[in-house]
């Protein structure tokens, strides 16, 4: 799974989905370390994170980029990956999560793309992305 505490990582995540800023909230809250970033996929960072990773474009899913500092290398993790990787750079219990490894990929993705599917009818979705609140502003990449 890679050591988290020696990556640099953003999470990319749909700038205008409810739920997805409830969940950047949600870390930011629980982020002890504090040195995850975010971009929302419709920014300039996130447009240039998907040409130098062809594999992404028409994603609307969560990425999570990790930067390894020695190498520079990109890890690009999605969907319940990602969602996991972040459980684990989370620690505490979140850790707990990461159980569901146990579980196929492609049936961990079907999960998530079945959520994701119905995410703006249950928690909404903004006509633009939303500005953070200016405390942890300076976490967030390419701000519009």
């Amino acid at each position: 799974m890679g050591n988290m505490a020696e990556t640099a990582s953003v999470l990319l995540y749909d700038g205008v989905c409810g739920f997805c800023d409830r969940y950047v909230q949600m870390i930011l809250k629980h982020d002890r370390r504090g040195t995850m970033r975010f971009a929302a996929l419709q920014s300039e960072f996130a447009k240039a994170v998907m040409e130098r990773h062809p594999a992404l474009n028409g994603f609307d899913t969560v990425v999570l980029l990790e930067i390894v500092p020695d190498t520079g290398e990109e890890r690009v993790s999605i969907r319940s990956t990602a969602a996991l990787r972040v459980a684990a750079y989370l620690g505490g219990w979140w850790r707990l999560l990461l159980v569901t490894y146990v579980i196929p990929t492609p049936i961990r993705d079907c999960f998530y793309a079945l959520f994701a599917r119905y995410r703006y009818k249950i928690f909404g979705q903004y006509d633009r992305c939303i500005l953070p609140p200016a405390n942890v502003r300076s976490r967030f990449l390419d701000l519009p």
